[in-house]
């Protein structure tokens, strides 16, 4: 039985390992937090999942969460022009709905389960010194941490990384008594536009304690948004407090449904910031080995678009596929780097382009699509379909020649 290391236990790393130990594979899985840390600690992301991706959840029995999750039914788009009411406000529908299950009650859940499947699983730190001796002792090793030293043995790649920098603060909040939207009442994702400033993502979720909505800033650096780069740490109250001032200052239509809201519990709150990176996927390590990365280790988006957990599932399914294909054949680095590098065209190149557009001023182009969506639900419809297949965007969103063949198809 071939064995495979997994390093990190977030969507990709714990994805995979289940994958693998469904198809017979000897599975060790490394996590540096235990259920209960996950538990009782902070938010990991936002996590707001679309069909295609929870579909290969699903396919492995992992859909935990279903009938208890909110299913959001697609998106309330507004581009603000403070003091006044939005410019721009649409409904956008979802062709199939999706899901956000907090990440602290999904992994925790996930990493039970694959115990109970029979993944050899281990609580602790793996640094980057003993990868190489891990990886000798091992058919495979992926590395699926995306955060913390590990990232650091595979080199950024120059040709693929547009940022050097971060280009946008990011501050998240998990809250209870978030009052129905009455221009859109059904569960949905609201993308509440700062044009130049920023952004305000609310998602309902299901958290520790039930239902819930997250109210997520992503504020343009040194902008009048960006309230979270203080010397200290902010408070979770504190966190909150500024939420809502910003959200009464510059999308007021949010913050008027927001006069009941409290936070789900003394955690429930996350900012910092990043540089969206693109990494080589395969390192080299002392004595020969190699070791293949996964998801966020090698491609960063900024969570503008929503896809980190998105990517992360579709990358999860795209090795094990790879893995179960290769056979009894050596996890070379050839096979290393083309399996990523089919990854890279079929699903994370897509997503980079699009993330990367959206981080930028709204070319003219893009005007006219969201100004079409506001008339025409088949417009609509087909915008919020691209973030659960942002493939489909470069047919039609992103080139200025090929939208504007669109808008006259329609």
């Amino acid at each position: 039985m071939r064995r495979i290391l997994i390093v990190g236990a977030g969507q990709s790393g714990l994805q995979l390992a289940l994958g693998l130990r469904a198809d017979g594979y000897d599975v060790t899985l490394v996590s540096a937090r235990t259920p209960d840390d996950l538990r009782a600690g902070r938010p990991l992301s936002t996590q707001g999942m679309f069909h295609d991706a929870l579909e290969t959840e699903r396919a492995l029995g992992l859909d935990l969460w279903e009938g208890r999750a909110p299913a959001f039914e697609g998106f309330r788009v507004t581009l603000s022009a403070p003091p006044g009411p939005p410019a721009l406000a649409f409904n956008a529908r979802l062709s199939r709905p999706g899901q956000s299950v907090d990440q602290r009650l999904k992994m925790a859940a996930w990493l039970e389960l694959a115990e109970r499947r029979g993944v050899t699983v281990e609580y602790r730190a793996v640094g980057t010194g003993e990868l190489a001796d891990l990886a000798a002792r091992h058919d495979l090793t992926v590395v699926a941490a995306g955060k913390g030293d590990l990232v650091s043995v595979f080199a950024r790649d120059p040709r693929r990384s547009v940022h050097d920098a971060p280009q946008r603060a990011l501050a998240v909040a998990y809250v209870h008594g978030l009052a129905p939207d009455p221009d859109f009442p059904a569960p949905h994702i609201g993308f509440h536009a700062v044009p130049g400033l920023g952004e305000l993502v609310v998602v309902p979720a299901l958290t520790l304690s039930g239902p819930c909505d997250i109210l997520f800033w992503e504020a343009v650096p040194g902008g009048p948004l960006d309230r979270w780069a203080g010397p200290g740490p902010i408070g979770p109250g504190e966190h909150l407090a500024t939420t809502l001032e910003l959200a009464s200052r510059y999308v007021p239509w949010v913050a008027e449904r927001a006069g009941a809201v409290e936070l789900t519990d003394d955690r429930a709150t996350l900012y910092g910031r990043f540089a969206p990176v693109v990494r080589e996927p395969v390192a080299r390590l002392d004595g020969d080995a190699v070791v293949l990365g996964m998801a966020d280790v090698v491609v960063a988006n900024d969570p503008i678009t929503g896809q980190g957990s998105n990517t992360a599932a579709k990358c999860a399914t795209a090795y094990r596929a790879a893995i179960r294909e290769r056979g009894g054949r050596p996890f070379d680095e050839g096979w290393m780097r083309a399996t990523a590098e089919a990854f890279w065209s079929s699903t994370a190149r897509p997503v980079t382009d699009w993330t990367n557009a959206m981080l930028q001023p709204l070319p003219p182009h893009v005007q006219r699509i969201l100004g079409a969506a506001a008339g025409n639900p088949v417009v609509a419809t087909r915008f919020a379909d691209g973030f659960c297949d942002p493939a489909d965007l470069e047919e039609w969103f992103l080139a200025p020649e090929a939208a504007e063949r669109y808008l006259a198809s329609v």
